[in-house]
Formats: C-alpha cells, structure tokens, sequence
C-alpha cells in the first residue's frame, strides 16, 4: 500500500528537521516504526517538473474562439483560411487537436419547468418556410401560420404566399373561427409584425396589430429573445409536426391545393391522433366554451393598394395588370385582395372582381373591358379586327398584311374583306390562295377573292383540240398560271 505524499513529507521533515525518533514519528502520525524506516532509507523521487513548450497556436487561441462562439459548425480549414494572414505559421493538427478539445467542453443544458395552461388561456402562433410553389415557372415561397391551443394542443394550419401584416391577421381571425372564439392571451417570438421593439423584458408592439388585438379582445404577449422553448408548444407540436408529418410525399397545384390538403390532414390526422403527453386526442380535450366569443362582424384586412389606371384601361397590383372599365382612366383605384380573389372599388363601389392569380406578368380582364372601348374607337376596332384575322391566319397572313400594309390600299377595308372571305371560305381555303397570291406579289383582298372564286367554282370538262397535223397533236407544252395576267389586269384597273 502507497504512503500519502503528504505522511510522507511529515515524516521526512520531523526526522530532519525537528530531530525526533521514529518512536516519536510513530506516535505523533499513527503510522508503523516498520513503514517509517522503510521511507526513511528509500526516499521517494521527486518529480521533476518541466516547463511547459508554447505553441505556435497560443497567440490566436482567443481569435478562434471568437470565431467558434459566432459559428460553433466552422471546420478547421476555414479557421485556418482566417488565421494564416493574422500570422499563423503552424500545421493542421495542432490546430485539430485544440479543436476537438474545445468543442468538447459543452456548456451544460439550460433546465426548465415546463407550463401547462388551463382551458381557452393560451393560444401559441409561430411561422414555418416550406420551400415553395412553381405556378408555370413563376415561384412563389410557401409559409405556414401555425396557431396551436395549449391546454388540448388542438392544432390550425394555414398555408400563404407572404408574411405581411394583413396576412398575418387574416390568418388569427381563421384561426379563432376554427377554434370557435378567442384565447385570454397569444404568446409570439419577436415577428416584426406584432412585435416593434424589445428591450431586454421591455416590449413594444406593432401599433396596428395592438389595435387589432383589442378589437378581437386578447392579450399579446412576446417571448424573451433567443428564449424559443417559450413557446415550445407550437415549435415541435405546430411546425415541427407539421413539417414532418403532413409535408413529405406530398405534392401541390397551388395555394388553394395546400391548403385543402392540410384541412383534410387537420381533421383525419393532426387533431384526432392521441397526444404522447395528455393522451387524449385534441379534439376531445379541446373546450370551446373556455374561448371568449368573437364578434359579430369581422374586420376587413385583405392586402389594400392604391393603383392608377393607365390609358390602356390596366392597373398593376402584385405583378399582374387588371383590367377596369374605361371610364376609370388616369384614377387611382383601390385594389383589396386575399388568398381568393382580387377585388377593385372605386372609394367604396366595386368595380371589378377577379380570381387570384399567383403568377406573374399577367393580363386579365382584356376581353371584358376591351369590347365597349372597340366600339367606342374605330382605331381600336382595327386593332382588334387584325389580331382576330393573324389569330385565324397565323404567320401567313401576318406576312401578307405587313405586305399589304406597304401599298396605298386602305389597310382597314382590306382587313373587314378579308374577315369576310375567311367566314365565307374558311381559313385554310384563304392561307391556301394568299400563299398563291404572295408568290406572284399579287397583294389585295380581290385578288384573294378571284382566286377562291377559281377554285371553288366546278369547271366543264373540255375536248382536247385535235389539229389536222398528228405531229403536233403529241406536242406537250407547260402548265401557264393566269395569276400574272390577273394581276396585271388589276393594276391597271386600280391606276385608272
């Protein structure tokens, strides 16, 4: 058995020092005459301490804990991009190996009590990113506003195309439709629409949503900052049950899609599962009678803009334009909007109505409020009338309109004969005689017309001539076309 350090110096400093026997020894320290003797003819070696190398590492040994404490993740090569222009001269390993020690003191886990609320107290609403939706090329990024009721975790969901201020609110009212009232208080993190600025535990928020907080009649409260166990309710049980149970293998036309999907999960799947920590399913210990009631009218928070009408009769609101009347030209018009529907008033009469579009670069509404500004503007009724005709023809009579526009024909009267060749003959008969007519540089709509006339009318069958000379008889000459001839004929009729 090893002697403590500490009886042994005893031991060699009152035999030294103090000269005493190892009687004495002995009596004084409780220890054996035997062990004594035996330290005291074979000291024990004194250790030798040696002085500690420094390393070529120690002067930046600070900065890499700066740089650790702003990203715990960053690996050795990326510190070592930061610290060789500082100075540093040293190899890899060194720095591994003070890497891996000091990732290896982790901070111990901050403890909690955990928060039950009663019936109706709490309402917990977070935010979620999910990616996004692909409407024919145009995204468009995917939210999810996530309301959860603490005391039965009965779970709302409700997926959007922004995080604005009107769509936040939007998103509490049908949140407290679904659960059929309002809590005693909502708990948030630091969002930028309820919360305006937040002082250590001094909070203050958004004017207009505290506005709308006392119309619905709850109590907004804020989580402290960098504090999400606060409302760890809606973290894992609301996003992250969200994420992992109802988003994978799934896929989505659009915003109306997502949103039915989620609604069927919410009923099937989310609200009727039994809960791990109440073991009830949220709908049978969800209480509505604790909720205070909501009222009777619901205030208007659809996405508001003001927009000018342009000479074109189209205004544009969220990378669309839309179509009004042609009286509202050079006004500016109200445009009020939500996930469905797209509405336009003029001070406090609608003026026109449309579905949501979620793409971009749209125009809606041309063909509703074009046709009274055609019959209004002959010019326009042009317009019109030549897109009808290169929608019938295609690139060909694209071609031969930009031809004939060349001429000191009237463009417009052309344009109406044409139409009515098409009604009368049909497209195909009419792209058939102009690509006759083009290939001879014959440009007109009467031209056009001998030549449907031509193929159109049946023709007798005439005898073959028989000459007296049965030499000439087998003489074949070559096909003649009579297009050079009409079209002279023409040309002169027109001169005249």
């Amino acid at each position: 058995m090893v002697m403590d350090p500490k009886t042994v110096d005893a031991i060699y400093r009152m035999s030294h020092e103090q000269q005493l026997s190892v009687r004495q020894i002995s009596k004084q320290l409780h220890v054996s005459r035997k062990a004594i003797r035996k330290y005291l003819g074979k000291p024990i070696p004194i250790p030798v301490m040696r002085k500690q190398r420094s390393s070529k590492l120690d002067p930046f040994k600070p900065i890499i804990r700066e740089f650790l404490d702003q990203c715990p993740t960053a690996s050795s090569v990326v510190i070592a991009q930061r610290i060789r222009p500082l100075g540093y001269e040293g190899g890899k390993s060194i720095l591994n190996e003070y890497l891996s020690i000091v990732r290896q003191t982790k901070q111990p886990e901050r403890a909690y009590v955990r928060v039950e609320s009663s019936p109706g107290d709490r309402f917990e609403i977070d935010w979620g990113h999910f990616d996004s939706i692909d409407y024919q090329g145009d995204k468009r990024k995917l939210y999810a506003f996530c309301c959860i009721e603490c005391h039965s975790r009965r779970l709302y969901v409700e997926f959007t195309h922004s995080q604005c201020f009107e769509t936040f609110v939007r998103c509490h009212i049908h949140a407290f439709q679904f659960m059929d009232g309002h809590p005693r208080e909502c708990l948030y993190d630091n969002l930028t629409t309820a919360v305006a600025e937040h002082d250590g535990r001094i909070v203050r928020f958004n004017p207009r949503f505290l506005a709308f907080a006392r119309e619905m009649n709850f109590y907004p409260r804020a989580c402290n900052k960098a504090a999400g166990w606060e409302k760890g309710k809606v973290e894992k049980g609301g996003v992250g049950y969200l994420r992992h149970n109802f988003w994978p293998l799934r896929t989505f036309a659009d915003l109306a899609d997502v949103n039915s999907q989620v609604r069927q999960w919410l009923e099937e799947i989310a609200n009727k599962r039994i809960h791990r920590e109440t073991c009830q399913s949220p709908d049978e210990r969800f209480r509505p009678e604790c909720l205070g009631p909501l009222p009777p009218l619901m205030p208007d928070y659809r996405d508001t803009a003001n927009a000018l009408v342009h000479k074109d009769i189209r205004l544009c609101f969220d990378g669309n334009r839309y179509c009004v009347h042609p009286r509202y030209v050079g006004l500016r018009l109200t445009v009020r909007a939500d996930s469905q529907s797209v509405a336009i008033y003029d001070h406090d009469n609608e003026v026109a109505r449309y579905v949501r579009c979620w793409r971009r670069g749209q125009q809606l509404g041309a063909e509703r409020f074009e046709k009274e500004l055609i019959e209004q503007r002959p010019a326009a009724q042009r317009s019109a009338a030549q897109r009808r005709l290169i929608l019938l023809l295609g690139e060909v009579g694209e071609s031969y309109l930009r031809n004939l526009a060349e001429t000191d024909r009237s463009l417009s009267r052309q344009i109406s004969e044409l139409l009515s060749l098409t009604r009368q003959y049909g497209p195909e008969s009419l792209i058939a005689a102009i690509r006759k007519a083009q290939s001879v540089g014959a440009f007109g709509a009467d031209y056009i017309s001998n030549i449907l006339m031509q193929e159109q009318s049946a023709r007798e069958m005439q005898p073959l001539l028989r000459l007296k000379d049965p030499r000439l008889n087998e003489l074949a000459t070559d096909p003649l076309s009579l297009l050079d001839y009409d079209a002279l004929i023409l040309k002169q009729r027109s001169e005249s």
